[in-house]
C-alpha cells in the first residue's frame, strides 16, 4: 500500500491546509478516546478539524445518505453511562479505612486522600477520574444504582462540541437498589461509529478499554439504602467529563456528601433501629462539622493502599521490636562486661528509605530509645508524621527529616552522625507495579556496611516465586497473535519487535489462567549476605496437568527476619504481581520436567523455559 498512504509526523491541531495536505478532506476517523472518553483531548481535535480540516457536515433530512462535498466523523457520537458501586478495592487505594497502623492511632493524622478526586471547580493538583477494569478487580465490586445516562455527544455537530464546556450542570437523582457503602462511580461509554455500528466500553465487554473510576472521599462509614436517591452532578467544565456525588435524598431530606460523615452517627443500618434520630443526629453532625478545616494531604494511589495494610506494618512493627531488645540487651551484656556505664542519651539510629509516603520511621520511633530518620520529602507529608508524632507521644527530636540534610538521593546512605552506625536500615524493595526496584542490590551492599554490629537491613532476605500458567489473555495483552485481530494484515512481525518480555501490573487473583504447576521458589535475593549468587539460577519444575505453558507469573515472599515475613501476593497488598511472557508457548503433558533458566540483571528478571528430555515411564 506504499503510495496510497501518506503519513504526517504532526499534531493534527497544528495541520494546515493546503500546507500539510492539499485540499479539505470528506472523513476523519479518530480513536482519541481513553476511559473518560475526553481525557485525550478529542473535542479540541475535533473542533479543529472542523474548523480547519473537514468539509462542511452533512445537513438536511437524508443526514446519512451519500452526498458530495460532505465532511463526517467517525465516530458519529457517543453515549455516557455511570453507575455507583461499593468496592473494597478501590476504598483503599483512595481514603483511609483504618484507626490504627502499626500500634500508632491515626486520629491526629487528618484528612488523607489520594490525587484523584471530582468536583465541578476544575483544580490542577487533582485527577478528576482514574481507570480500573471492573471485571478484573480482587474481590469484585457491587452495583449500589442501575447504570444511568450521564451524556450524549454528537462529534458531527461543531456547535454542540463548543457549546460542551458551557453546558450547565446537570443533577441526575439516581434511586438506590442495593444496600452499600458509596465508594465510586463507575463510567463507560457507547461509541456511535455510524448509525449501524457501535462498541462499547461497559464492565462486562471485552475490549482494550478499561472503566473510569471517579471515587468518593467523604464518606466513611456512610451507607446507602434502598429508597434513598443519590444526587449526582455531571458537568464539562474544562473539556473533561466531570461526575461528582453531591447529596442523598433519604425521607424527604437532602444529605451533603461533601461534609465527612460519622459512622456512629449516620449510615450504620444496624446502629440505630429509628430512623428519624439516625437522621436528625446526622443533620446535627453536620451542622458541628461545617466550620473545620477542609485541608488534607495528598497520597498517592499506592501510598493510600500501603496505609491500608495492617498485616505489612504490624510486620514491621514486630520485626523492629524483636530487633531493637536484642540490641538493647547487647548493649546491656557490654556495659556489665565493661563496668562502664553508657551514656543514658545515647539512642538506636534507625533510617526508613521507602520510597514515598512511610510510617516505618515513627514505628521505629515509637519503641523508645530509638531516633529515627525519614526520606518522607513533601512538607504536608511531613506535617502528618509530626502530628502524628506528636500525638503518639513520640519525642520531637527522635523523628527527623533526612532529605532535608541530603542534597541528593545517592547521599541517602551514610552515616546518621560522625560516631555512630545504623542500628536499622529500611530499604524498599519492590515497586508498585511488581518488580524488583532498581539498583536494589547496590543499595543492599552499601547499607551493609553502615549498620552497627548486630544491625539489620529490613527485610533481610527476598524470595521469588512463581508458577507455571496457561493464561490467552496474557499472549493477547502481550504481543499481536497472528492476522485475525488485525482483519488480515500482517502487522506481528513489525508491531512485536516491541513486545515487553515482562507483564507488570497484573492481578493474578483474578487473572483467567490454568494452573500448570505447584509453587515454586525462582530465586533468593539475601540482602543481608555479600556472597551470595544475585544473577542467575536453574531451576527445576513438574507440570501438574497438560496444556501450554504461555507465561510464569511471580511475586514475593519479603522476610524482614527469618520467622518474620509478608507476601506481595497477599489481596490487602498495595503491590501487584509481575509475569514473564514466553516467546513461543511451551506444550507440556502431566509429569513433565520444565527446566527454567532465571536471570536477574539491574534488577529485572527474566525467564526462559525448556523441557527436559527425561524419557518418561512406560505404561504397565
Amino acid at each position: 500500500m506504499d503510495g496510497s498512504i501518506k503519513i504526517l509526523h504532526i499534531k493534527s491541531l497544528e495541520m494546515e491546509v493546503p500546507k500539510d495536505i492539499p485540499h479539505r478532506v470528506s472523513l476523519v476517523v479518530t480513536e482519541t478516546v481513553d476511559a473518560g472518553l475526553f481525557g485525550e483531548g478529542i473535542i479540541e481535535s475535533l473542533i479543529h478539524a472542523w474548523h480547519h480540516l473537514l468539509l462542511p457536515p452533512r445537513r438536511g433530512e437524508n443526514e446519512f445518505q451519500e452526498q458530495s462535498a460532505t465532511g463526517r466523523v467517525i465516530p458519529a457520537g457517543a453515549t455516557v453511562f455511570g453507575m455507583a458501586v461499593e468496592c473494597l478495592e478501590i476504598r483503599r487505594h483512595h481514603r483511609l479505612c483504618v484507626s490504627e497502623v502499626g500500634s500508632l492511632s491515626m486520629a491526629a493524622a487528618g484528612e488523607l486522600r489520594s490525587p484523584v478526586s471530582c468536583s465541578s471547580e476544575p483544580d490542577d493538583s487533582m485527577e478528576p477520574y482514574t481507570t480500573e477494569r471492573l471485571s478484573r478487580l480482587p474481590g469484585g465490586y457491587k452495583p449500589l444504582t442501575e447504570p444511568f445516562t450521564a451524556l450524549n455527544i454528537d462529534f458531527n455537530n461543531v456547535q454542540e462540541l463548543e457549546g460542551l464546556s458551557s453546558r450547565p450542570v446537570q443533577k441526575v437523582h439516581l434511586p438506590v437498589t442495593q444496600e452499600g457503602q458509596l465508594d465510586a462511580l463507575a463510567v463507560w461509554f457507547q461509541l456511535h461509529l455510524d448509525e449501524e455500528s457501535s462498541l462499547s466500553t461497559g464492565p462486562q465487554e471485552d475490549t482494550c478499554w478499561e472503566q473510569a473510576i471517579y471515587p468518593v472521599h467523604s464518606t466513611k462509614g456512610f451507607l446507602l439504602k434502598p429508597q434513598d436517591e443519590l444526587i449526582v452532578e455531571v458537568s464539562c467544565r474544562d473539556a473533561y467529563l466531570r461526575l461528582c456525588s453531591v447529596a442523598v435524598l433519604r425521607d424527604g431530606h437532602e444529605i451533603r456528601l461533601d461534609e465527612c460523615l460519622d459512622s456512629q452517627n449516620f449510615g450504620n443500618a444496624t446502629s440505630n433501629p429509628n430512623p428519624e434520630a439516625e437522621l436528625c443526629s446526622a443533620l446535627a453532625s453536620l451542622q458541628t462539622d461545617q466550620n473545620q478545616s477542609k485541608g488534607f494531604s495528598m497520597l498517592e494511589c499506592s501510598e493510600m493502599a500501603l496505609l491500608n495494610n495492617l498485616d505489612y506494618h504490624q510486620s514491621f512493627c514486630s520485626a523492629l521490636s524483636k530487633l531493637i531488645s536484642q540490641l538493647k540487651v547487647k548493649w546491656q551484656n557490654q556495659e556489665r562486661e565493661s563496668s562502664i556505664q553508657s551514656d543514658s542519651s545515647d539512642l538506636l539510629y534507625v533510617l526508613d528509605v521507602s520510597e514515598g509516603f512511610s510510617l516505618l520511621s515513627l514505628i521505629a520511633a515509637s519503641h523508645g530509645h530509638v531516633k529515627a530518620y525519614s526520606s518522607v520529602e513533601k512538607n504536608k507529608q511531613q506535617e502528618v508524621l509530626k502530628r502524628l508524632a506528636h500525638s503518639n507521644n513520640i519525642p520531637e527530636q527522635h523523628l527527623e527529616f533526612w532529605l532535608n540534610h541530603v542534597e541528593d538521593e545517592q547521599g541517602m546512605l551514610k552515616r546518621p552522625s560522625r560516631e555512630k552506625l545504623w542500628s536499622a536500615i529500611i530499604l524498599d524493595c519492590v515497586e508498585t507495579c511488581g518488580l524488583i526496584r532498581q539498583k536494589l542490590m547496590e543499595k543492599a551492599s552499601l547499607a551493609r556496611c553502615l549498620l552497627e554490629e548486630g544491625g539489620r537491613i529490613f527485610p533481610e532476605k527476598i524470595v521469588v516465586h512463581g508458577m507455571l500458567v496457561e493464561s490467552d489473555t496474557l499472549l493477547l495483552e502481550s504481543a499481536v497473535q497472528g492476522q485475525e485481530p488485525t482483519l488480515g494484515f500482517n502487522i506481528a512481525p513489525f508491531i512485536n519487535q516491541f513486545t515487553v518480555p515482562v507483564h507488570v501490573f497484573l492481578d493474578f487473583s483474578t487473572l483467567e489462567c490454568k494452573h500448570l504447576s505447584e509453587c515454586v521458589e525462582l530465586f533468593v535475593l539475601d540482602l543481608m549476605e555479600a556472597t551470595a549468587n544475585y544473577t542467575n539460577r536453574e531451576v527445576k519444575v513438574q507440570a501438574t496437568c497438560a496444556g501450554r505453558i504461555t507465561a510464569i507469573p511471580f511475586w514475593y515472599q519479603i522476610y524482614l527476619d527469618r520467622e518474620i515475613s509478608v507476601s506481595t501476593l497477599n489481596q490487602n497488598s498495595h503491590w501487584k504481581q509481575a509475569a514473564a511472557v514466553l516467546q513461543q508457548p511451551l506444550e507440556v503433558q502431566a509429569g513433565d520436567w520444565v527446566r527454567l533458566a532465571v536471570k536477574l540483571n539491574k534488577s529485572t528478571i527474566s525467564i526462559s523455559a525448556h523441557i527436559e528430555n527425561a524419557p518418561r515411564p512406560m505404561e504397565q
